[in-house]
């Protein structure tokens, strides 16, 4: 699995993970930091145009920072992807010395387990997006120090 920023042309692919409009994940693409997690196989969906194995996305995250915290606004995928993808945001919070949020479904057992077995911890209810009722997750990197 590689980590690598996403394009514009990946916006088709993430739209389906998540179940969105890709003319909305064009537009995430262009206003937050997003990265895709890929595993490059010959079997994949996308040509190959410079002499590398077509890729597969195997999931994304999007975040973006204010203040004192790095908000994690969407994450999608294999559990696994998942995981890989959040050190994404850990990282630059460390670094920033900023704490890290995101939102989860209630529901959601996978995306859940992958943000807890990340070091994150449930804060509280979160809000009701879409009927969905959400729990909150954050992770204070300088705590795991």
């Amino acid at each position: 699995m590689h980590v690598r920023d996403a394009v514009e042309a990946d916006a088709d692919d993430l739209a389906a993970i998540v179940d969105a409009p890709a003319d909305v994940m064009r537009n995430v693409v262009h206003d937050r930091t997003v990265r895709v997690a890929i595993n490059r196989d010959e079997s994949g969906p996308h040509a190959d145009v410079d002499g590398e194995s077509p890729e597969n996305i195997l999931g994304f995250v999007s975040f973006d920072a204010r203040e004192d915290t790095v908000y994690v606004t969407q994450l999608g995928g294999t559990t696994d992807a998942c995981e890989r993808l959040l050190g994404e945001p850990i990282r630059f919070a460390t670094n920033e010395r900023m704490t890290v949020e995101l939102f989860v479904e209630v529901d959601d057992a996978s995306l859940r387990s992958a943000v807890e077995n990340t070091g994150f911890g449930e804060v509280g209810r979160g809000p009701t997006f879409g009927g969905q009722e959400t729990v909150k997750y954050r992770l204070d990197p300088k705590q795991r120090e």
